[in-house]
């Protein structure tokens, strides 16, 4: 890099001025750490960077946001996106996994090119390696428009989706056209929410669990009142006054007489059944217990020998103790990240160490519409041998009803329920962090969805919504008896963000007044093994400690903490660690352009954390903290220095490295601010 030349000295004629030039004495490294700045050795430091801002930011070379051009319309985009298709660069699935042109089942009437020659023409040069599903001896299912081409062999045989390799919680077609029309069946939901008094919200309620007996009765302080169906379907905003009512109650249940009825149907004469079916066996209630009447758990008293009382099918729920068990004690916890926690990067997290796996935060209601890209997010690999998926919805029905989807559809250990996400577009639907405002909703969703399931449920938290306000510890010591299993408590509030040291001594006096047999989860700032340790020995009712920024910057933590050392990784070390990522994600997004390109856009979204990464052998005082601001310093060599880099532009020349040259016109931004530990987000 080119020095600076030393200013001229000034003209003898000038009078002399004596001046003292030393520069100001360097903080010390404690004084550094005091003001949250990572105390680099001298030796490393370097002037910031001076950046020339082009007039078109994002693109590749410049780093920067992307300034958006003239909005087009979505009749001229639907226009441009079809004479894409038509073009050579589309080429037909079928025609290009088979080579073959009459493959495809829709013949001169497809949308796609069937030219393979005109498209193998103008087709980008293959990247360097080898296909990844060459490499796990298997056919590759992309053909002609898989970007390793050339590596491919002629004697393989087709993937078998039997494989021990295949990803796991597909969303079957069956599946997902019986959620577009919004006629899946949740029959133990549907139960719980009546027994529970709740407000049912699905308009296809009489289609579900109760097509033998549609009407209802319940008879609630001496006083009998059908019940009719709701109209309200699953995926639409319930009437305002409605949720007016429910606020106002905090989740209260709701009294059945006071529900909107239709006109009521002729009774029919019924009995209450109980359903006595269990895993072992055995029924829950004795004859005794039904001569005196069943004591539901809203306070609804249903005699058995009032046969104008309604049929009410209960939601056989084993106890906490008799549901599969997950002990969290002392297990690496990597924790569900946006973005970037996608499946390549847990599968890489396994590789490094991590025991416990969460999927991306999924909302209850994308995935009650069945939409595709949602469903994406519960995707499990067979090496997260202990993987449970995190879901975020404001209602109790709409949480019991996915917990149920979730557990009939999916393969998962465990449901997380999210209850601290402090996103606004997530908080002003109601759900994420803006349940702790509501202890009664709480109350309300974590019992309807816990009876739906024989997995644990575990819940995540902050400490409060509010800076000073603190909620969490009302309601640990209540939740194992509403039915969850374990509670994560991240020591921040959601005014805080991620801004600010997290309250670990918070969380101790939360973990203090939890039941024996809730897990405590604690998050927030672990970025070494001695953190780990700290909040381990500190509190021995902190079962263990979720891991999630610390993750994203540096992934070997998990290798750190169990091999009780500091790791002063390479830069060839981190750099084959990216080669991971970028093979599971070929592996898993696609190994064509699509696929690449998809692939090289989590690889930067990543990269936007691993820059802020000090390594070991650079800092004066060890370990870095999360906190720390890193000044700008040069690497023991260039890779190190170029992946220590905040510029846009070099990480794109990092993911060039592993996958080729970026398409003309590419652009990136990242979506997360890695440097937000360093701004005021006290919203």
């Amino acid at each position: 890099m080119a020095t600076t030349a030393p200013a001229t000295d000034p003209p003898d004629s000038s009078p002399a001025v004596t001046t003292d030039a030393s520069p100001p004495p360097r903080p010390t490294p404690e004084e550094l750490v005091a003001r949250a700045v990572a105390p680099v050795k001298p030796a490393f430091l370097r002037p910031p960077p001076v950046r020339e801002v082009p007039k078109e930011e994002g693109k590749a070379g410049s780093g920067g946001a992307v300034v958006t051009g003239e909005k087009k319309s979505k009749r001229q985009l639907k226009r441009e996106r079809q004479q894409e298709q038509k073009s050579t660069s589309h080429l037909c699935i079928s025609v290009g996994k088979s080579g073959n042109v009459d493959s495809c089942k829709y013949g001169t009437s497809c949308r796609f090119s069937h030219d393979i020659n005109a498209y193998l023409s103008q087709k980008p040069a293959d990247l360097e390696g080898t296909c990844p599903f060459t490499v796990l001896g298997q056919l590759c299912p992309y053909g002609l428009t898989c970007r390793f081409l050339g590596t491919h062999k002629d004697n393989l045989a087709p993937q078998n989706q039997s494989e021990g390799n295949h990803e796991r919680n597909p969303l079957s077609k069956d599946t997902q056209k019986l959620l577009w029309k919004n006629n899946y069946k949740f029959p133990k939901a549907n139960a719980q929410i009546k027994l529970l008094g709740l407000k049912d919200g699905n308009k296809n309620k009489g289609k579900e669990a109760n097509d033998d007996n549609p009407d209802e009765t319940c008879e609630l302080n001496g006083n009998v009142k059908t019940e009719s169906l709701s109209t309200i379907p699953v995926n639409v905003e319930p009437d305002p006054t409605l949720c007016k009512r429910i606020d106002n109650s905090e989740g209260e249940p709701l009294a059945v007489n006071s529900v909107q009825c239709g006109e009521p149907r002729p009774l029919k004469k019924s009995k209450v059944e109980v359903d006595e079916t269990q895993n072992d066996g055995t029924g829950i209630h004795d004859n005794a217990a039904e001569s005196e009447g069943l004591n539901l758990s809203n306070g609804l008293k249903i005699p058995s020998n009032n046969q104008s009382s309604c049929r009410v099918d209960l939601v056989t729920t084993a106890h906490l103790r008799e549901k599969k068990i997950i002990d969290f004690r002392e297990k690496l916890y990597l924790a569900p990240l946006t973005t970037v926690g996608n499946l390549p990067f847990r599968r890489l997290c396994k590789t490094l160490g991590a025991d416990i796996t969460c999927g991306e935060m999924a909302m209850c209601t994308n995935l009650l519409q069945g939409q595709a890209s949602e469903w994406a997010l519960l995707r499990r690999h067979p090496s997260e041998d202990l993987f449970g998926v995190q879901i975020c919805g404001p209602y109790p029905d709409t949480v019991a009803r996915t917990v149920e989807l979730v557990d009939n559809e999916c393969s998962v250990d465990f449901i997380d329920i999210n209850m601290g996400c402090p996103i606004d577009i997530v908080v002003n639907k109601g759900a994420g962090s803006s349940l702790l405002t509501k202890p009664m909703r709480i109350k309300s969703i974590v019992q309807a969805a816990s009876t739906v399931t024989e997995k644990p449920l575990t819940v995540k938290v902050r400490t409060a919504f509010f800076e000073g306000r603190n909620r969490a510890d009302s309601i640990v010591s209540d939740i194992y008896d509403w039915g969850a299993s374990a509670i994560t408590i991240h020591g921040r509030s959601r005014q805080q963000r991620y801004s600010k040291l997290a309250d670990w001594d918070y969380i101790y006096q939360c973990a203090q007044k939890a039941p024996d047999y809730l897990h405590v989860i604690g998050n927030g700032d672990v970025f070494s093994f001695t953190d780990w340790n700290k909040h381990i020995s500190d509190c021995s009712k902190i079962s263990t400690c979720m891991i999630a920024r610390g993750a994203l910057i540096k992934p070997w933590l998990f290798t750190e903490i169990k091999e009780q050392r500091h790791w002063d990784i390479t830069s060839g070390e981190r750099l084959n660690i990216l080669k991971d990522f970028a093979h599971f994600g070929l592996e898993h997004w696609g190994s064509d352009s699509k696929g690449v390109e998809t692939t090289r856009h989590f690889l930067l979204e990543w990269l936007s954390y691993t820059c802020r990464y000090i390594p070991v052998g650079l800092l004066d005082v060890i370990p870095q903290r999360l906190n720390w601001r890193p000044p700008s310093y040069y690497g023991r060599d260039d890779l190190e220095t170029l992946m220590a880099s905040d510029s846009a532009a070099d990480w794109i020349r990092i993911s060039e490295m592993l996958l080729g040259k970026v398409p003309e016109g590419f652009t990136f931004a990242p979506k997360h601010k890695s440097n937000a530990y360093d701004r005021a987000e006290n919203g």
